[in-house]
């Protein structure tokens, strides 16, 4: 693999940036593999690296019905955090934070990641109070939160919420600082290029069809380019999981929601952290490296595999953004998209093998996706190298809904002051 540094650009720089190596191989599908991942996104390439950077699986490939870059993985908001309030979310996604951390350095590969903080308001007394329930359950469990009161918010983010607070009383809100947000492209391509330099086969344009049975065990899968056997299968496809899930005999507690996004003409420097404001209106937004304010809000209220949002849920999102900072009114969006959202009945992802033998799942990852993308991956390919699920996986696993054991942050998940 061809190590990036400020030499090697200086040098490429130089000689017309000839030279510069394609950032992965464009494999061919082989037809045996130990493990086959269905997916190409965040979650798909990041347990790929894993399987062979922590477990040194030898055979490993990662199918993609389409590019790399061009599912959930480029269709989000770009935020990490950990500011949960179940110890078991706290747990997992403090995991993934750390990953982030040093994921830049371990994968020789910039993935932008800007810890500028995450900080939740509260526009009620009842609000401050959850805030506060909440940061006590994150130190608790051992992550950082910091409580601010509302002149302290006035004063941290002044061209959010200005002195007369606008059409909303700031009560307070809560800070994780170690939060912030991530280049998307640049999480696709870091993990395609570190998975394969260790020899992951990374196949675009190859959809899974059907699964492959061996006495009834799944032992490979029927792609469009043809069958490939394997050791196990691990699911990691957003929006589609329930739909290849059936295909093994599964019926998954899921439902496909859309989730809108928007970015704004650039502008200059105006948030310098993220802002979330889950009270009368949810919305949360950050701005970007390029200048756009990037921001988003609740899900479109209908199930749907398509691509593309409603017009009721835009006026929605940018009432409550305006409602927040009335100073946004006047800005242009430049670009609106959405991303099929799996949502569980708890608002929390399913990991872990399956009730089908040689299948493992990395699915169901609602509001919570992007961020969890290096801890889904260490946990899914803990699973598929080793047959049992990792010390974090056990509450996530898909029997805690026949079991009762929810992880039921009002069946929102990561959704702030929403308890």
């Amino acid at each position: 693999m061809q190590r990036y540094s400020a030499f090697s650009l200086a040098r490429r720089a130089l000689g017309g940036h000839r030279g510069w190596e394609p950032a992965w191989r464009k494999a061919t599908l082989r037809g045996a593999y130990d493990v086959v991942v269905i997916g190409g996104g965040g979650h798909g390439l990041a347990t790929a690296y894993y399987l062979m950077a922590n477990h040194g699986v030898a055979r490993v490939a990662v199918i993609e019905k389409g590019w790399i870059g061009g599912g959930n993985v480029g269709r989000n908001t770009t935020v990490f955090r950990s500011n949960y309030l179940l110890e078991d979310n706290i747990r997992f996604y403090e995991h993934a934070l750390k990953l982030w951390e040093g994921l830049t350095e371990e994968l020789d590969f910039n993935l932008m990641v800007s810890q500028r903080g995450c900080l939740m308001l509260a526009t009620s007394l009842g609000e401050m109070n959850a805030l506060r329930r909440r940061g006590n359950m994150m130190r608790l469990a051992g992550t950082d939160a910091e409580y601010l009161s509302g002149d302290e918010v006035r004063r941290e983010v002044p061209n959010v919420v200005g002195e007369d607070d606008g059409l909303w009383p700031i009560y307070g809100g809560l800070m994780q600082r170690r939060a912030g947000t991530i280049r998307h492209d640049a999480v696709a391509w870091g993990l395609a290029r570190g998975a394969s330099a260790r020899g992951a086969d990374i196949v675009e344009n190859c959809e899974a069809l059907d699964f492959l049975w061996t006495g009834g065990r799944i032992s490979g899968v029927r792609t469009t380019l043809g069958d490939v056997t394997c050791d196990k299968v691990v699911l990691a496809t957003a929006g589609s999981a329930s739909l290849l899930a059936a295909k093994a005999g599964l019926r998954l507690p899921i439902e496909s929601h859309l989730l809108q996004a928007f970015v704004t003409e650039g502008l200059k420097p105006l948030v310098d952290t993220v802002i979330v404001w889950g009270g009368p209106g949810h919305f949360y937004i950050s701005q970007s490296d390029k200048g756009g304010l990037v921001f988003g809000g609740d899900l479109d209220g209908y199930n749907s595999y398509a691509q593309r949002g409603n017009l009721p849920l835009v006026e929605d999102v940018i009432s409550a953004g305006i409602g927040l900072m009335p100073n946004i009114s006047r800005l242009r969006l430049l670009r609106h998209w959405g991303g099929i959202m799996d949502m569980t009945m708890d608002g929390s992802p399913i990991i872990g093998p399956a009730p089908v033998d040689g299948l493992i799942l990395d699915v169901g990852w609602c509001y919570g996706g992007f961020k969890a993308i290096p801890a889904g991956g260490w946990l899914a390919a803990h699973a598929a190298a080793t047959g049992s699920p990792h010390e974090l996986a056990p509450p996530f696993a898909l029997d805690r809904f026949a079991r009762g054991r929810l992880l039921d942050e009002t069946g929102n998940g990561p959704v702030p002051n929403r308890q």
